[in-house]
């Protein structure tokens, strides 16, 4: 007999319909107790509502400058919004919604009003400009837009050339003075969640654009539960006493991770607040007391300068864990954040397709240049060119599977992911002697000149501990004589000078530092490198002539 056919409540099969082909999914791994779904299934009711309904309702629940919700606050503006979705908008389940605003309570409220109302919530980074807003709603054919009233003009100018989108309105802070408000406030405080399937797409996240063209990956109601019941117990084990903040964007799955999914599935506590760079961070956790951070290597970076300048004005005593994810984080990071504040970072490495972190070490198991082992639900292999599992020590193509995986939305590039059941995620990655999986590079960052493999993140933690510098990025270049040559952009701190005595301090530093082949043969020095919205360098812009 064929399988029955998995429960679904989408009057709108637009994600169902455009779903990979069964043959180009990944293998799907679901062999832990905590993994087995029912088949019927809303996350907002196991993340939100549950509290509420189990009698704990007044539990803090999420922050913002000027705001401070309970559990039943968030659910009460959550139903109201939904209530506006469906009863004046006329959403319908399947729709897909786009949500455009900086990291606030009320981005939160209407996250979750979206997936109460069987909708399919559509991340948007808050930079974006009309062009990328554009291909983002034509793609998942958006129908509905909540934004934040300072973001309106951008999307404005989108829409005329956006036909699917029929629907938007405008918010402000959640305490009034925006339509959505306003409409919200009109409406009765309860909400009768739909009744979803676990393989409803509730979630599409498109890729931050490391690599250039962004790519819609597919979350279903089951993939956000899985996401919560296997990092966060094994790894992080933080408590409902919590109070989790961090500087990722919602519309980033590393932020609507760690600062909304987990936090909630715990019953603790997420500030979210719009401004996050490290000179804000740190005061808002002082100010909230926050007791787990989630921020980019960049940032920590950034964060332990300004403690080591003047210790006595951050007062970050409260804090207890702390997150590094979306790109590799180098030794020397670690090591500041640890001198400066005596926390050891919990590293990560995770995916927008397969939603968070996968690989990782806790703090009694952290150690600099490893990344960790794979969560308890997933595994992960090193493949070679052939396909085949390589021994331990050598480079590969990290390869994963679990209850996540890609799932891109009506993409050729799944075929690329997606090899024999496994997600094969584009890091070089080898297994050292002790299990630890150890990242080398992105598989297209990696440099081949003059006959030898180079990973340009290797060469990016050798400079990275030099005093002179700031940040810096490591791409291959194209060279006459040697095919590509290893060239480092670099942002020095301030009171250095980037002239051709730096040039060759640093070049002699890399070699004494790394292998001497390794060492950056071309420095250019830059006042600031190019970045998505969630901090990751993209290296493919490095490496585009001036």
């Amino acid at each position: 007999m064929p399988p029955a056919t998995p429960h679904s409540a989408h009057v709108d099969g637009f994600a169902r319909d455009r779903l990979p082909p069964p043959h180009e999914l990944p293998e799907f791994l679901f062999d832990r107790p905590e993994l087995q779904f029912p088949d019927h299934l809303n996350c907002a009711t196991e993340l939100l509502d549950r509290w509420v309904d189990s009698g704990q309702g007044g539990r803090l629940c999420v922050q913002g400058h000027g705001l401070r919700w309970t559990y039943a606050d968030l659910r009460a503006q959550a139903n109201r919004i939904a209530r506006v979705l469906v009863e004046d908008l006329g959403l319908v389940p399947g729709n897909r919604v786009l949500l455009r605003g900086a990291n606030s309570p009320m981005l939160a409220a209407c996250w979750f009003a979206v997936v109460k109302a069987g909708g399919i919530a559509v991340g948007s980074m808050p930079l974006l400009r009309a062009r990328e807003l554009v291909a983002i709603v034509d793609k998942a054919q958006v129908s509905h837009a909540l934004c934040h009233a300072r973001l309106a003009d951008e999307l404005a100018l989108a829409l005329p050339a956006c036909p699917s989108l029929k629907q938007v309105l405008h918010f402000a802070d959640g305490r009034g003075g925006g339509e959505l408000e306003a409409r919200a406030a009109a409406k009765p405080a309860d909400f009768a969640n739909v009744d979803t399937g676990a393989q409803d797409t509730c979630l599409i996240a498109f890729t931050s654009g490391t690599t250039g063209v962004p790519k819609g990956t597919m979350h279903f109601h089951r993939d956000l539960m899985a996401s919560c019941a296997c990092w966060p117990p094994h790894v992080l084990r933080a408590n409902g006493d919590d109070i989790f903040i961090g500087s990722p964007p919602l519309a980033f799955t590393f932020g609507l991770g760690g600062l909304l999914l987990f936090p909630l599935s715990i019953g603790a506590s997420t500030v979210l607040v719009e401004k996050t760079a490290p000179d804000a961070l740190l005061p808002a956790m002082a100010q909230f007391r926050a007791t787990v951070c989630f921020t980019a290597p960049t940032s920590y970076r950034a964060m332990a300068a300004h403690i080591g300048q003047n210790k006595a004005q951050h007062d970050i005593a409260s804090l207890r864990k702390c997150v590094s994810a979306g790109e590799a984080l180098p030794a020397a990071t670690r090591a500041l954040w640890k001198q400066a504040t005596g926390i050891e970072i919990i590293d990560g490495i995770g995916s927008t397709e397969l939603l968070h972190i996968f690989i990782s070490a806790d703090e009694a198991h952290a150690r600099p240049g490893a990344t960790g082992v794979p969560v308890p639900g997933y595994r992960a292999v090193v493949l070679g060119d052939d396909g085949q599992e390589l021994p331990r020590g050598q480079v590969g193509r990290l390869a994963v599977k679990g209850p996540t995986g890609c799932k891109y939305l009506d993409d050729p590039r799944q075929a690329n992911y997606v090899r024999n059941g496994w997600n094969l995620t584009g890091d070089a990655y080898l297994v050292d002697d002790d299990g630890q999986f150890v990242y080398q590079a992105r598989t297209d960052d990696m440099i081949v000149t003059g006959g030898y493999n180079i990973a340009g993140p290797e060469v990016e933690s050798a400079l990275l501990l030099h005093p002179a510098v700031a940040e810096c990025g490591v791409v291959g270049v194209p060279d006459e004589a040697r095919g590509r040559v290893v060239k480092a952009f670099v942002v020095l701190r301030p009171g250095f000078e980037g002239d051709a005595a730096m040039v060759k301090t640093l070049q002699d530093f890399a070699k004494q530092t790394i292998a001497p082949y390794k060492y950056p043969r071309q420095i250019e020095f830059r006042a600031s490198l190019p970045r998505t919205e969630t901090g990751k360098l993209q290296r493919f812009r490095l490496r585009e002539p001036a």
